[in-house]
């Protein structure tokens, strides 16, 4: 009864690919027309708004809205995380590119190695962000 699960196809894999690249421009461009400081059909972070703290999203659509208008400085003062992290995804993306081109054989795009470094460094920048001597970590 321990049977495989079935396989997907490539062109299953390239419909995929397609809808996640049409979301992912979809979403970018509400962001990139409508600034989220301006209108209020964004999501409120509800932690922020029981607790008054700053999770380790918060700013992560204004920070999104200045990067896509390339204002940097802006963004890495709304969320250093998300710029840090689209940054790091970008450049993993990039070498599998590479890879790809090489003709060598690429691994899992986000090892389970990854994993526990990545919430020790989310949970470490919620912490710091909202103390104090680290207020330059707040949107």
């Amino acid at each position: 009864m321990n049977s495989a699960p079935p396989r997907i196809s490539s062109a299953n894999k390239w419909c995929a690919v397609i809808v996640l690249a049409v979301a992912a421009m979809g979403s970018a461009g509400v962001v990139y027309f409508f600034d989220p400081s301006a209108h209020n059909f964004y999501p409120v972070c509800q932690f922020h708004r029981l607790t008054g703290l700053n999770c380790p999203g918060c700013g992560g659509t204004r920070a999104l809205y200045a990067l896509l208008h390339g204002d940097f400085a802006t963004a890495l003062r709304d969320n250093a995380m998300l710029v840090l992290g689209l940054a790091a995804v970008g450049a993993r993306g990039g070498w599998f590119a590479l890879n790809r081109l090489r003709g060598r054989r690429n691994g899992h795009f986000f090892p389970g190695s990854f994993l526990l470094p990545l919430v020790v460094a989310v949970v470490v920048f919620g912490v710091l962000r909202n103390l104090p001597a680290f207020a330059f970590l707040s949107p």
